[in-house]
């Protein structure tokens, strides 16, 4: 029967799509008709699924930047102006008379590209008894279809489950072997592990303190570095670029710069040290401190970012975490208020 609505909403849904937008860009905070149209194109192919309601909020805001980012834009930023418009307007539909007619009636709707409208507006009786008389032999031809295709797919259903209990057995027995010789490499493998963890802690703790003395020494002797905001040192500016090569050196420039923003934005703030040494060695604070890459030696670009940021330029707007979603766990960080993305990192408040 699903095959017979979508075959009739083929005849009309093409008649129903209307374009619009103003020339405004539209943002978060924004409100009115634009959004409206924005929530339902989004949600027409499935990359906003909350509430059509006019209200530009952070579930639109990261459905707006999903979708400049899978569609190649230029700039993924959450604003849709005229690039994002038009790409919406290439790959999507808007049934205005249909949304607002919903949202007359205060009602709750899904507005899928996937769902022709006159099942959504559940037709009446006699409209459907019509359009199974005219289009009679299309619909026979689509249940035949239907019906020799599930009954392919139960065939090959049934095959495979053949195949995958054979297969299974097979691997149960691969499995025990490799579990017993796993099991063996482990108990041999403890002893070494343990006391080569025990060594690396202690040579980690050692260098973090001689860094530490050395930054500290460095500090009372070095001259501050000429016209940088704030007297910061050369040495300050040094230990901001390792920070930044060992966090972010594969990460675009403006990222890089961020990082680095990310530094002095906590310095600013009172519940982090007022250092930059202090903020950098705070316990568990950078990736690149635990596993030893903050002592690598800086490009000349990580460089260049610290100095940018110590000038003022701040590209992750005030934030004072950031995180690589693709291998962050802790929940914690994920309940931040987020701000922007830069290539591999998100920057929260």
């Amino acid at each position: 029967m699903l095959s017979f609505f979508l075959f009739i909403g083929l005849f009309f849904i093409q008649q129903l799509a209307v374009q619009g937008f103003s020339e405004q860009v539209i943002q978060r905070g924004a409100v009115g008709d634009d959004v409206i149209e924005l929530q339902a194109r989004l949600q027409y192919n499935g990359y906003y699924h909350g509430r059509i309601n006019g209200v530009y909020g952070w579930e639109l805001f990261w459905a707006v930047k999903n979708f400049q980012h899978q569609f190649q834009l230029e700039e993924v930023d959450g604003l849709v102006g005229e690039e994002t418009k038009e790409m919406l307007l290439k790959s999507t539909k808007f049934y205005k008379s249909f949304v607002y007619e919903n949202l007359n009636k205060g009602t709750y709707f899904t507005h899928y590209g996937g769902v022709p409208l006159k099942i959504q507006q559940e037709p009446d009786k006699k409209f459907m008894e019509e359009m199974k008389g005219k289009f009679k032999k299309q619909i026979e031809q689509a249940q035949k279809e239907e019906q020799q295709a599930q009954q392919e797919q139960k065939t090959k259903q049934e095959q495979q489950a053949q195949q995958e209990q054979k297969t299974k057995q097979d691997q149960q027995a691969q499995q025990e072997q490799k579990t017993k010789q796993e099991q063996q490499a482990q108990q041999e493998q403890k002893a070494k592990q343990d006391q080569q963890a025990q060594q690396e802690q202690k040579a980690q703790e050692e260098q973090q303190e001689k860094d530490e003395k050395q930054t500290q020494e460095e500090e009372n002797n070095d001259p501050v570095a000429a016209n940088m905001p704030g007297g910061f040192s050369q040495n300050d500016i040094r230990l901001m670029a390792n920070a930044v090569y060992g966090e972010a050196r594969g990460e675009p420039y403006s990222g890089q710069v961020a990082v680095a923003a990310v530094i002095l934005n906590r310095i600013d703030s009172p519940t982090f040290p007022n250092t930059v040494s202090g903020v950098i060695y705070e316990p568990g604070a950078f990736t690149a401190v635990a596993d030893g890459q903050i002592n690598l030696t800086p490009n000349e670009r990580a460089m260049d970012a610290a100095l940018d940021a110590l000038n003022g330029w701040d590209p992750s707007e005030n934030s004072i975490y950031y995180f690589n979603p693709n291998t962050a766990t802790n929940s914690w960080i994920w309940g931040r208020p987020q701000v922007k993305r830069i290539g591999k990192h998100i920057f929260c408040k």
